[in-house]
């Protein structure tokens, strides 16, 4: 069992940035990868970043890229997501996913993480 634990979400302007947190706890040593995904209002719930726990490979959904940053401290078992040049259409729900499974490429779809956390509300105001 793995325990995710998502913070730092909140209010910010448009263009600004924030940086969510996702604790682990459990056994995290079975985790290959973890992700981050998204789920606007009345939207599906979006990949957004994976990174292989290992940190080697990362990948990100083509709207995030070169604004999103996804990285790990496996010391504090804990992986980050640096969000900058935010606009309104990053205002969602963010959570946190491990997946224990070995795929060949990082998962992208939801149904490939096994733990998830409870989410963190990022709202960009325009």
């Amino acid at each position: 069992q793995v325990l995710l634990v998502e913070s730092g979400g909140g209010l910010v302007q448009a263009g600004g940035s924030l940086r969510l947190s996702c604790a682990a706890s459990g056994r995290v040593i079975s985790t290959y990868a973890m992700a981050w995904f998204r789920q606007a209002p009345g939207k599906d719930r979006e990949f957004v970043a994976a990174l292989r726990w290992s940190g080697d490979t990362t990948a990100y959904a083509d709207s995030v890229k070169g604004r999103f940053t996804i990285s790990r401290d496996s010391a504090k078992k804990t992986v980050f997501l640096r969000m900058n040049a935010l606009t309104s259409e990053d205002t969602a729900v963010y959570y946190c996913a491990a997946t224990t499974i070995p795929f060949a490429q990082l998962a992208r779809a939801t149904t490939a993480y096994d733990y998830w956390g409870q989410g963190t509300q990022v709202a960009v105001s325009s």
